[in-house]
């Protein structure tokens, strides 16, 4: 299943931040200049331009990269849940491929902190919170090693983490790196409801730029847009440092690094929180990839869901993709040897509300279950279309436009996309209700333009 161990295998360094927009990045038109580091990696390695979480939501998006399967699949389809033993993860298949694992920040899949050996998810070094905005705060960083013994690092959080990452960077080691670098910037410190930027990194973004969903919208943006970009700004210098460290090391030209989020924030402007909705806001999130295989890969504007980025990097680092894997490898269409890609992607949506949601370059068509319980049930039969946007015209999801009757056309045929993913999924067929009928608003859509 795994190729033999050579000189040559590349290291893999995964550097994963939480709840960041994709729209914080200057490749994606932010003017801040919050993201240099991450700009540079996405213009001389691959750019995944229209990358997408599968669910957004912490522990349900980290089992699909740490599996390749959905979230129904892996049975994490809401925070809180355990990932089984059974389920293989990318340090299993590295282990496997003689590489050296490690695991460093937040896990949040397992029960209960110090995260016990047997819910590490196979990985053979550790330091880690299961649940890190609880056992840590902005500048007291505490984690706990492989024998559970609680580690106090200083420095603001997101250094912490990175000295540490750079500490197993410079270990002597005759094996190649599978290192796992995952942050909790910049999410919110659950127990204030704030975002604590770096000392003075807030000052600098206050009453600057805000995106056009949430300059119409609100939401929480005016108050927590300045520490959330700070927060972004010292996660990309941390990226700097980073690739510093491989270059001293003389790792930089053998090391694929993968550059990703679990999911995105809405500031509140979707539903009570920052999260857990089919809108781009919480959805769509920056990836890019740089080292052996990405070079000049260029702008790719394939619709990538998270779910694709597991097999990916093994396919790269010349690890077999496992059959049971639900996403599919970028390798393939990086090596031109294809240009086939399906030309939909596909959301499952818990705890806030429980929804399933298909998007095209073009349209966004989701349902959701009034009648379950989202945080308890991991999918319906029965399905209420509940939002339908035309990103063409209507890019911030100001307008929705379910049960138009112009849109028939783009109903069924997303209806019929909707139910060919539930099958690739391996959820249920389930019954889809017709949402309430408005008056036609446009002229009708056609089928190619619902095709589109």
């Amino acid at each position: 299943m795994t190729t033999s161990t050579t000189k040559h295998q590349p290291n893999v360094i995964v550097f994963f931040t939480d709840q960041q927009r994709w729209d914080t990045t200057g490749v994606h038109g932010n003017p801040l200049d919050l993201t240099p580091n991450f700009d540079r990696i996405a213009s001389y390695g691959t750019h995944i331009d229209t990358c997408f979480t599968c669910q957004p939501v912490c522990g349900p998006a980290r089992s699909c990269l740490q599996t390749g399967l959905y979230p129904t699949t892996s049975g994490c389809f809401v925070n809180g849940i355990p990932l089984q033993p059974e389920h293989r993860t990318l340090a299993h298949y590295f282990n496997d491929a003689g590489y050296e694992t490690a695991y460093i920040g937040k896990w949040h899949l397992a029960s209960k902190d110090p995260v016990q050996r047997e819910q590490r998810g196979g990985y053979q070094n550790w330091l880690a919170s299961n649940v890190l905005e609880f056992t840590s705060d902005s500048y007291q960083t505490r984690m706990f090693d492989d024998d559970c013994k609680a580690v106090d690092l200083p420095g603001y959080r997101v250094d912490a983490l990175t000295d540490a990452a750079i500490r197993m960077l410079d270990r002597d080691r005759d094996q190649p790196l599978f290192l796992f670098l995952s942050f909790l910037e910049p999410h919110y410190q659950n127990h204030i409801d704030s975002y604590p930027a770096p000392i003075g990194y807030a000052e600098r973004y206050t009453g600057r730029w805000t995106p056009p969903d949430l300059a119409a919208l609100g939401g929480s943006s005016a108050r927590h847009l300045p520490g959330y970009y700070g927060m972004v700004k010292r996660l990309d210098e941390a990226l700097g440092r980073l690739q510093d460290a491989l270059i001293s090391l003389g790792q930089w030209d053998d090391t694929i690094l993968l550059f990703t989020s679990d999911h995105g924030n809405h500031f509140k402007t979707r539903n009570g929180e920052y999260k857990r909705s089919c809108h781009e806001s919480s959805i769509r999130i920056p990836a890019a990839i740089h080292g052996p295989g990405f070079e000049g890969g260029g702008r790719l504007r394939q619709l990538v869901s998270l779910v694709d980025l597991p097999p990916t990097i093994l396919d790269a680092a010349g690890i077999a993709v496992p059959a049971a894997m639900q996403g599919r490898s970028l390798m393939p269409v990086l090596r031109r040897e294809t240009t086939e890609w399906p030309d939909d992607m596909f959301v499952q949506i818990s705890e806030a509300e429980l929804g399933r949601a298909v998007r095209t370059r073009r349209w966004k068509y989701c349902v959701t279950a009034p009648d379950k319980n989202p945080v308890s049930d991991s999918a319906s039969s029965t399905y209420v279309e509940t939002y339908l946007y035309d990103l063409e015209a209507d890019p911030y999801e100001l307008d929705n436009l379910v049960g138009c009757a112009s849109h028939k056309t783009v109903t069924s045929v997303m209806r019929e996309r909707l139910a060919r993913r539930l099958a690739q999924a391996g959820e249920p067929a389930a019954r889809i209700v017709d949402a309430p009928s408005r008056p036609k608003r446009f002229r009708d859509v056609s089928e190619a333009e619902a095709r589109a």
